[in-house]
């Protein structure tokens, strides 16, 4: 019986496992101190490209971030909403147990469920990224009705948000 729209996902999607270069912080034991909302969106982020940042958000319920999966051993996710222009988008990073955890959720966000939308944009062309790295899941997406290029431009600038992970990295070693 059909009961009405499906959560969104994006029209495409790339999924990465983690890898050897995350094996420092593959366990939050080696990286035990929670992630902070201005650790992650610090002002070098509230710009992106056309976006600027429209809201920020913490969950201790990792599943309220989440349709249709489960983040299994997650202590917190991290949001961050933009808007800009044509484009609207989301970043996501998922505090895990272990790298098989983060592997686990990413796996599951290529077929069963994804993240709910922080800021509403139609899916239908939209483009996202989710990537396992070490004990850590971030989801980058973007949509609107900018051109392609565009899209993937603002993917890319939402996806660097990311690399404070590589400072847990040498923070760990």
């Amino acid at each position: 019986m059909w009961l009405g729209r499906e959560q969104p996902r994006p029209a495409t999607f790339h999924a990465e496992p983690t890898s050897a270069f995350y094996a420092a912080i593959d366990t939050r034991q080696n990286d035990a101190a929670p992630l902070t909302l201005q650790e992650v969106f610090t002002a070098d982020g509230k710009t992106l490209g056309k976006m600027s940042l429209a809201a920020t958000r913490e969950f201790t319920d990792c599943d309220e971030a989440l349709w249709g999966v489960t983040a299994s051993g997650c202590t917190q996710a991290l949001q961050a909403t933009y808007e800009g222009g044509s484009m609207s988008g989301q970043f996501v990073i998922f505090n895990l147990a272990d790298g098989r955890a983060a592997d686990a959720l990413v796996a599951a966000l290529r077929k069963n469920g994804f993240v709910r939308q922080g800021i509403a944009f139609e899916a239908t062309g939209s483009r996202a990224q989710a990537r396992a790295m070490g004990h850590y899941v971030t989801v980058s997406w973007v949509g609107g009705t900018a051109s392609a290029q565009d899209l993937v431009t603002t993917l890319v600038a939402l996806d660097g948000l990311g690399r404070v992970v590589q400072g847990r990295i040498i923070a760990a070693i």
